[in-house]
């Protein structure tokens, strides 16, 4: 058994828990409190190696990859905890005997629908893979209010209602106020020269709280706990009394329902203009809370943010979190005051992009008034970028093409084709979409940099193949040992019997 599991320790915890949280004894208590007691006693014998790891990565200075993802599609937690932990039979023994049974239990536990599909599932098995291989790794995201919405059947017609998973709270999360950032949004950027040297000011912005909540992402038997952290939104000033007071109530809550809005539900329409801004808000909202403490967490333990790309790697899954790295750009010309060039060096050994999809549809595009208005210094940037990089290529044999980039619309994954430098793309998909992507949706770029191009496959996680097929599981492991549970692709031969 991992983690020090005992089972008197945890039946004492979950009689503790239904006391303290909601004032009953175990035999009163509700499928719901019973499953809060039980998630509740469960954080309890990770919590202590989640500590444990983060301050043996700290120890090692160990390489942080921080997985910047618009979905993390996760499942539900209290199973796939249970077995990394090693300690479903002790958990099961325990509930038994306090008359419960575990499938009731976790059938109350709320989906945290924080995706939509393959992307969100994708980060998710990376997340459990990085953590079971003792990778150290974060996911951040977003901690939408309202995720993947429900689905049921109204008078033979298919109706989609509010998901609202954090309505009775969610045991697994912490928050992390002492790590929130501002996020700044519209304005305009002024110029001052200082010693010699160009800098760029952002004023007149709105600007929103980013506070994290921290998740734990549990190895498999190996007591390495990472971090799925998920930004929540919050005004910095959420109650105007002089607006109030003038009965301009709309006006006394402005700032607060803008951050409201940014984390309310999970890719908003935006076949309209109002759709478009929301989901760009969104997407530089957690990138920029991301990046901003993924600096200043390096900044505590070294000097030189010259060297930034060796402690840190930031990969970009899709064109969402492309942002990245003009924001990164930011942070470095106007808060460190480096050089382009010496800016360039850094972000481009530091982020990498995941490619999904060649379709034309799934590569976002904004038009230039929106991004240049909402995001004025970013855009600045990225419009250096693209005349550097223009500039640099003119020669190649597609120069033509490529020169044709400045559209009137900004495509966030040309951003990210155009900064890595060591780094490469991955295409998760088969071989031949791969395949499609060299010929056709990345020619130009593979044509000149073949090397970044590199095919990869994401598989299943532990609670996909150990606990929804316990008994199949049970049979290969009698015949073969536990061996596969970590490493699948064992030899059918190994199997008796």
């Amino acid at each position: 058994m991992s983690m020090g599991f005992d089972k008197e320790t945890f039946k004492k915890s979950v009689i503790y828990n239904v006391k303290n949280v909601f004032r009953k004894t175990i035999d009163e208590a509700t499928p719901e409190q019973a499953f809060q007691a039980v998630a509740y006693a469960v954080k309890d014998v990770i919590i202590d190696e989640w500590i444990a790891t983060h301050k043996e990565y700290e120890k090692q200075d160990a390489k942080t990859l921080y997985y910047l993802s618009m979905e993390f599609l996760m499942g539900r937690a209290l199973g796939n905890n249970i077995i990394n932990i090693m300690a479903l039979p002790e958990v099961k023994e325990v509930l038994d005997e306090l008359g419960f049974d575990l499938n009731a239990i976790e059938d109350q536990e709320p989906d945290p629908a924080l995706g939509n599909g393959g992307l969100g599932r994708l980060a998710a098995c990376f997340l459990d893979s990085l953590a079971t291989l003792g990778y150290p790794a974060y996911g951040c995201g977003i901690r939408y209010r309202y995720g993947m919405f429900k689905q049921k059947i109204e008078n033979g017609y298919q109706m989609e209602v509010p998901d609202d998973w954090l309505k009775n709270g969610y045991p697994f999360e912490v928050r992390r106020a002492e790590y929130a950032t501002e996020v700044k949004f519209g304005g305009y950027v002024r110029t001052v020269w200082e010693n010699g040297r160009e800098h760029f000011v952002q004023e007149g912005y709105q600007s929103v709280r980013a506070v994290p909540y921290d998740m734990p992402i549990v190895g498999y038997g190996n007591n390495v706990v990472n971090t799925l952290r998920i930004w929540d939104a919050e005004a910095i000033n959420t109650f105007s009394l002089d607006s109030f007071d003038k009965g301009d109530y709309q006006k006394a809550v402005e700032q607060e329902n803008l951050a409201k809005t940014i984390v309310e539900v999970l890719y908003p329409n935006d076949n309209h203009y109002a759709g478009k801004e929301l989901r760009l808000k969104q997407q530089y909202f957690f990138i920029s809370a991301s990046v901003q403490r993924a600096v200043k967490k390096y900044m505590e333990k070294h000097e030189d943010i010259h060297k930034f790309f060796e402690k840190t790697v930031f990969q970009l899954n899709d064109t969402h979190p492309t942002v990245a790295v003009p924001e990164l750009m930011r942070i470095l010309l106007d808060e460190f005051n480096l050089t382009w060039d010496e800016a360039w060096a850094v972000t481009t050994k530091t982020c990498a992009y995941t490619n999904h999809t060649i379709m034309s549809e799934a590569l976002e595009k904004w038009p230039i008034e929106l991004f240049s208005r909402l995001l004025p210094r970013i855009y600045q940037i990225v419009e250096e970028i693209n005349r550097r990089f223009v500039s640099r290529f003119s020669r190649c044999i597609r120069a033509t093409r490529i020169r044709s980039a400045r559209w009137p619309s900004f495509t966030t994954d040309r951003c990210a084709w155009q900064t890595s430098d060591r780094r490469i793309f991955c295409q998760r998909r088969c071989k031949a979409a791969h395949r499609d992507l060299k010929k056709q949706g990345a020619a130009d770029f593979y044509e000149m940099m073949p090397q970044k191009f590199n095919n990869k496959t994401n598989g299943i996680t532990r609670d996909v193949s150990c606990f929804t097929a316990t008994r199949c599981s049970e049979w290969v492991t009698e015949r073969s040992g536990s061996e596969w549970i970590t490493d699948l692709p064992i030899s059918p031969s190994a199997v008796r019997g």
